[in-house]
């Protein structure tokens, strides 16, 4: 059954419904959240999603601990957790005047909101559909309150368990959540092809019985490419103007070229899939010429015995079919044949 996020079906008989995640690429400056919208839509993405939340609905501010980022290998090491959200976060006056220049430019527009209070200010300006970020999946108060305003709601799995997820599951459709979305996720930044197990995408389809996409953190097309087979309806990627520009996600997020062709990509994917069907297609028909049958390659007189001397499988494709080659050899013919003309099957009696 389709889903609706401000009149746009998702599902499976539709074309992927991708999101261009715009975080903190922003750097805080309006107008490039704005020109990050433009570039958006004019890569053909569908939707543009915010983050709504403060430094502190997310953290304390706290020194020290496990309140720095102490993995070398991550992309914000050495920072601090209020620091790194003071500078990613999206002002919240800024939420209504994106939301608009989305709809100036045709795209749907909507949000992760991080504590209960985002979704109550996202609610005030009408957001379509709500998203909850992987980091949030096991915030079940904030699920209960996302899933009860009655909106679509998208929750990503990165790092959740089965049981975390059934739990998650479970609590948004006790509070009245009829549209949800799974996004099979990876919580690293960014992910590696061989980390993200896309097989997952069917498993969760089946096992509850919803819609399943891909937020997507590997670099290029190919591993959301490959979703769409499996059953991907939603593509999600981080999306900023420019890698080089910097930014607290840059590093794993699409520039718009590389976003304009993960909708094309994924679209062909979704429309190569078709159905399950064996023969000649109608588009195929002028090419059945082509094939091969079974002609005479030098002229036949009548009683005289086919042979391989006499007869070969060539193109084009008039002639009687191939698998009669076998059973014809060392019969005699029963009318004359010229050299390069085909065998018709209304005179192999």
């Amino acid at each position: 059954m389709n889903i609706k996020i401000a009149g746009r079906s998702i599902g499976l008989a539709c074309s992927p419904f991708v999101i261009a995640e715009m975080s903190g690429n922003h750097n805080q400056s309006l107008e490039r959240a704005f020109e990050i919208v433009e570039a958006a839509a004019d890569a053909g993405a569908h939707a543009i999603k915010l983050q709504t939340y403060t430094a502190d609905t997310m953290t304390l501010d706290v020194r020290g601990g496990n309140f720095e980022i102490n993995d070398t290998d991550s992309l914000w090491a050495g920072k601090n957790l209020h620091d790194l959200y003071q500078k990613a976060y999206t002002p919240w006056e800024w939420h209504a005047p994106i939301f608009e220049h989305a709809r100036k430019f045709g795209l749907i527009c909507f949000s992760s909101p991080f504590d209960e209070t985002a979704v109550d200010f996202l609610c005030d300006l009408d957001v379509p559909a709500f998203k909850i970020a992987s980091f949030e999946n096991n915030h079940l108060p904030l699920i209960r309150k996302a899933a009860s305003t009655g909106k679509p709601l998208i929750i990503s799995t990165g790092m959740a368990s089965l049981a975390d997820l059934e739990r998650a599951v479970t609590t948004a459709r006790e509070a009245g959540c009829r549209d949800l979305i799974l996004l099979k996720c990876t919580s690293t930044y960014p992910a590696s092809p061989e980390n993200t197990n896309i097989l997952t995408i069917p498993h969760l389809r089946d096992l509850f019985g919803v819609q399943v996409g891909l937020s997507d953190h590997t670099m290029g097309v190919g591993v959301a490419v490959a979703s769409i087979a499996l059953g991907a309806t939603v593509i999600e990627k981080h999306f900023t103007l420019s890698r080089s520009d910097g930014g607290v996600d840059s590093a794993f997020s699409m520039e718009p070229l590389e976003l304009k062709s993960l909708v094309q990509e994924t679209s062909r994917a979704w429309q190569s899939l078709g159905s399950v069907t064996y023969g000649s297609t109608s588009a195929e028909q002028k090419s059945l010429l082509f094939r091969r049958s079974i002609y005479a390659v030098k002229d036949i007189n009548v009683g005289e015995r086919f042979s391989s001397e006499n007869l070969s499988i060539i193109r084009p494709g008039d002639g009687a079919p191939p698998y009669f080659y076998d059973s014809l050899i060392g019969k005699t013919a029963q009318r004359n044949y010229k050299g390069g003309t085909p065998l018709e099957l209304d005179f192999l009696s």
